[in-house]
Parts: C-alpha cells; sequence; structure tokens
C-alpha cells in the first residue's frame, strides 16, 4: 500500500478476502477514477472464461493507471461485479496475481448479467498519489 494512506484494520476484512476494512488519503492527493471495466480487449475480443476476462480487466486497468503515473500501490478502493458465484475463486486468485500484497477496501458484487450477455466481470477502481 502506498505510504501516503493509512489502513484502519477493524478485524473484519482479512476473514473474509485479501482486502482491507478502511483506507484514509490524506490531503494533496490526486484522485484516478476508473470505469467499470470488463474483460476486453482492445480489438474487441471477450474470452468465454473468468480467468482471461479477468486477466484483461486487471491489465486495462494497469495500462490506465500507467496512463495517469500511478500503480497498483496507488489502488485504495475496488468494486467488482460477477455474474456467477462460482467464478469467485479463480477471479480472486488472479486478482492477487496482478494486486500481489496490496490490499485496498474492496466490494464484491454477483449480479444476473453485466452489459453484454458474455460479460462475467467488470471492475471499478479508485486511486490516489500524492
Amino acid at each position: 500500500m502506498n505510504n501516503n494512506h493509512i489502513i484502519h484494520d477493524v478485524g473484519i476484512a482479512w476473514q473474509v478476502g485479501s482486502y482491507s476494512d478502511a483506507i484514509e488519503v490524506g490531503a494533496g492527493h490526486r484522485w484516478l477514477y476508473i470505469s467499470g471495466t470488463p474483460g476486453l480487449s482492445k480489438g474487441g475480443h471477450m474470452p468465454d472464461n473468468i480467468k482471461e476476462q479477468t486477466e484483461l480487466a486487471w491489465e486495462n486497468i494497469l495500462n490506465l493507471l500507467n496512463s495517469a503515473g500511478m500503480e497498483v500501490e496507488d489502488i485504495v478502493k475496488i468494486t467488482q461485479y460477477l455474474t456467477r458465484t462460482e467464478d469467485i475463486p479463480e477471479y480472486s486468485k488472479t486478482r492477487k496475481g496482478y494486486l500481489g500484497d496490496v490490499k485496498p477496501s474492496s466490494t464484491l458484487l454477483i449480479t444476473p448479467q453485466l452489459g453484454w450477455d458474455n460479460m462475467l466481470v467488470e471492475v471499478e477502481v479508485i486511486a490516489a498519489k500524492k
């Protein structure tokens, strides 16, 4: 986690997953709000499995962070949408590969459908950097 961010831990998050209960960002930070990002390639290809869609979504997010001069460590909040409960373990494993030890605040929602019929995952990110 970015050294300018303060993690507030009340002991709930670590029991559920790999995220923080709350993150405080001090004054003077630049904020980046990344829209819901699906597992879609620049050429318009969307794989039919959760692992590949998750990889594409996170690659797109990393590219957006990079374009703003930010890194994974600057992420303070993630909202994730999946269409199938059974995809949670694979999604979580793949996400961990991109986040490493970074544990932003996080929300995971299961929804019956996203923007396209074959869309299995969509990820929103908020990042802050001094």
